[in-house]
């Protein structure tokens, strides 16, 4: 009783909201569904549960439409529009991928050596006091702070 009451809906009252060029590919669309609700509902009594329910479109059509190898003439109004903006999202992808600029291949172990070095400069000193510069005291730290945020820096420009 309740899926029937889900199914009352005809594409007629729905026209408000589509075009009449789509209202034919609805009903054919409803049709489907309907049709492949009917085939499931026998089917899932005879079948194992791991059936694939492909809803009666030819898996050879849908991988053609995945692989835009179809002739797009004989494709609905809904799947033409799907591959159309499949095709405007590629070409906006390639296009950005493009368009982006890229740091040399020495730009990261750079910054990464830089704010080693750093680190490694101040644990020498806590650990000597005197190293790695003698004689300059407490500029070792400075110096070490110095080179990490060089490193640090760096990575803001990196892309």
């Amino acid at each position: 009783m309740a899926d029937e009451e889900l199914h009352e809906t005809t594409a007629d009252n729905q026209n408000d909201l589509q075009s009449a060029d789509d209202t034919a590919a609805v009903e054919e669309g409803n049709e489907t569904v309907q049709d492949a609700a009917e085939k499931t509902t026998v089917e899932s009594a005879s079948a194992d549960s791991d059936d694939d329910d492909d809803l009666g479109i030819p898996m050879d059509r849908v991988e053609a439409v995945l692989n835009a190898t179809v002739d797009k003439d004989s494709l609905s109004p809904q799947m033409q529009r799907m591959m159309n903006r499949q095709a405007e999202n590629t070409r906006r992808v390639e296009e950005t991928i493009k368009g982006t600029k890229s740091n040399p291949r020495w730009f990261v172990p750079l910054f990464c050596a830089l704010m080693i070095i750093g680190l490694v400069w101040a644990v020498v000193y806590y650990l000597t006091s005197n190293y790695p510069i003698p004689n300059i005291g407490a500029w070792n730290l400075a110096i070490a702070f110095a080179i990490i945020m060089v490193g640090f820096i760096m990575t803001m420009w990196w892309r």
